[in-house]
């Protein structure tokens, strides 16, 4: 069964409470060239990031994860203990300090916001650990499910141009035998008006060769063969799903040779504006393909 084409864009934000207070994670993806993820979380958790990355790196291929986590403390007289040998220091600190200036005390807000003071007992790593690594796997599970949304309409509008490019291809089919045979027409003419006669170049071996160099000019069925076989591809592609931005890319490539090459070999301003319109919608494929994962 193939997997689901997923974007890099996603985002998924999730809570979990705790007697000592409330957890918060929010989690953003975005497009990039590999996996890369990065966290903000409080500096008491922050042995737990590795696991998290591991988490991450289990479900995602590649892209910009970004995971911010809080954690709001319930204000309890069990949630929150005052570290007295910290308070101590502090004491030792100011006393100093007003030896040598004149200087206010510190207000009980101040003591207890100077750092360790406050010994938080509600947010250990050891404590938190099963709760955090739980509600990183519903972020995960959420953020996935966002990218795979988003891979279905980038996997749509894809189809869409490609359905458009098999159809300006059929238009070019039957526009070089047309162009050949306005040519042969043409140089006839020309033949004709030159000679005084028209019967006499019928079997003219020289308007045989022109006509023959200017049609393999304008033979574009190989490349027409290979835009519809890397067309097929893409599709092939996009059916089997997964992680399969790089190959897509890859494919953009081939599609745009094959594109400038007819350009190149256009024989008339219709086979040239078809030329400009398939590499328009090829560029809007690789646009939407570089957020593909």
């Amino acid at each position: 069964m193939a997997s689901d084409l997923r974007s890099m864009t996603g985002y998924a934000s999730v809570t979990a409470d705790l007697p000592t207070g409330r957890f918060s994670l929010e989690m953003k993806s975005v497009n990039h060239r590999y996996l890369e993820f990065q966290t903000r979380m409080p500096e008491e958790l922050r042995v737990l990031e590795i696991a998290m990355r591991e988490q991450v790196a289990a479900r995602v291929v590649r892209g910009k994860v970004d995971c911010r986590v809080t954690f709001t403390p319930v204000a309890t007289r069990d949630a929150l203990k005052v570290d007295g040998a910290a308070i101590e220091a502090l004491q030792a600190v100011q006393a100093q300090i007003q030896a040598k200036i004149d200087a206010r005390g510190l207000s009980v807000w101040e003591v207890m916001h100077a750092p360790g003071v406050m010994a938080d007992s509600a947010l250990t790593a050891d404590d938190t650990k099963e709760t955090l690594l739980a509600l990183t796997n519903r972020a995960l599970i959420d953020l996935d499910a966002t990218r795979v949304r988003e891979g279905a309409k980038l996997a749509v509008m894809i189809i869409e141009r490609l359905d458009q490019i098999d159809a300006l291809a059929a238009k070019v089919v039957p526009l070089v035998p047309a162009l050949v045979r306005a040519y042969e027409q043409k140089l006839q003419q020309k033949i004709a008006d030159a000679l005084g006669a028209t019967g006499a170049i019928e079997n003219d071996e020289r308007l045989k060769q022109e006509v023959v160099l200017f049609a393999s000019r304008l033979d574009v069925a190989e490349e027409l063969n290979r835009l519809t076989a890397h067309v097929s591809e893409v599709r092939r592609v996009l059916k089997s799903g997964g992680a399969v931005g790089k190959r897509l890319d890859f494919l953009m490539q081939e599609l745009n040779r094959e594109a400038n090459t007819l350009g190149s070999k256009a024989g008339s301003t219709e086979m040239t504006n078809i030329s400009v319109e398939l590499k328009v919608l090829i560029e809007q494929m690789r646009e939407q393909i570089q957020n593909i994962e």
